[in-house]
C-alpha cells in the first residue's frame, strides 16, 4: 500500500509517505507559507522516492484542530487532490499526530495533547495506546486550561504548544507524572500514517466530497471586550 500524508494545521507544514510500512517524510516549522511550500515539498518528496502521484492508493489529511488558515490549506490541497486522483481519504486530528508521534519518539502509552487554541483556551484530548496506535480517550474539546479535567495521578507524556503556552495553568489542573513534557512538539504528516494507514486496511476510507476541517469552535478572535477581561485576569 501506497499511502500519502499532508498537515497544514499548525505552523508546521509537512508531507510524508508509506510506502509498503516505511515511512519518508519532509517537514518544515514555515509561519504563513504552507501554501508555497506544500507543493514544492510534495512533489519534491514523490521525486526522492521515485513516485509519481498516480501510484498513490490513499491520502490521509491533517483536518485539525489549529490555525483555522492552515486547516482550510491542507483540507482545500487533499480534496483537489483526491478528486483527481479518485482515490479516498482519512481525516486524521491534529491532536492524535502528536499523540502518535510521541508514541514514536518517547515510547509513551498514556498521552495528554493540548495545542494552543489562542483566545486563552487550548485543544485538547487524552489518548491511551492500543496496539501501538493513539486511541482517543473521550472527544477533542477546546476550552480555558482550568476548565480542563486532567487526570489526578499516573504518568502521561505531556505533548503541544498548549503545555508551552499554558502551562503553569494546566500542570494545576494534575498531579500526574508527566514525562516527557514536550511543549515545542507539532504535528507531523509521518505521525498521521500508521493511524490512517489502519483506517485504510479496514476500508474505511471516505470520498474526497465528504472530507471536513476539525475546527471544534466558529471564532478566531475575542472581541476587544473580551481582550480586556482576559488581561485583568492576569495581572
Amino acid at each position: 500500500m501506497k499511502l500519502l500524508a499532508i498537515d497544514t494545521a499548525t505552523e508546521a507544514c509537512s508531507v510524508a509517505l508509506w510506502l509498503d510500512g516505511a515511512i519518508y517524510e519532509r517537514y518544515e516549522v514555515t509561519g504563513r507559507e504552507h501554501s508555497r511550500l506544500l507543493p514544492a515539498m510534495l512533489h519534491g518528496l514523490l521525486a526522492d522516492c521515485g513516485m509519481a502521484l498516480a501510484q498513490i492508493d490513499g491520502i490521509a489529511c491533517g483536518v485539525g484542530p489549529g490555525s483555522f488558515a492552515g486547516v482550510r490549506i491542507g483540507v482545500g490541497f487533499v480534496k483537489g487532490l483526491a478528486l483527481g486522483l479518485d482515490q479516498p481519504v482519512v481525516p486524521v486530528s491534529s491532536l492524535a499526530m502528536l499523540a502518535q508521534g510521541a508514541i514514536h519518539r518517547h515510547g509513551a502509552e498514556r498521552v495528554l495533547a493540548a495545542i494552543d487554541a489562542r483566545m486563552n483556551e487550548v485543544y485538547f484530548c487524552r489518548y491511551d495506546v492500543v496496539d501501538g496506535l493513539a486511541v482517543a480517550q473521550g472527544e477533542a474539546l477546546v476550552a480555558p486550561p482550568a476548565a480542563l479535567e486532567l487526570p489526578a495521578d499516573g504518568a502521561y507524556a505531556a505533548v503541544g504548544s498548549g503545555w508551552k503556552t499554558h502551562l503553569a495553568a494546566l500542570r494545576e489542573r494534575t498531579t500526574a507524572t508527566l514525562n516527557p513534557l514536550d511543549g515545542e512538539a507539532l504535528p507531523r504528516a509521518r505521525d498521521a500514517l500508521p493511524l490512517a494507514q489502519r483506517e485504510f486496511a479496514a476500508g474505511r476510507g471516505i470520498g474526497a466530497g465528504e472530507l471536513l476541517p476539525l475546527y471544534l469552535r466558529n471564532r478566531v478572535a475575542l472581541t476587544k471586550l473580551e481582550q480586556e477581561e482576559a488581561a485583568r485576569k492576569q495581572q
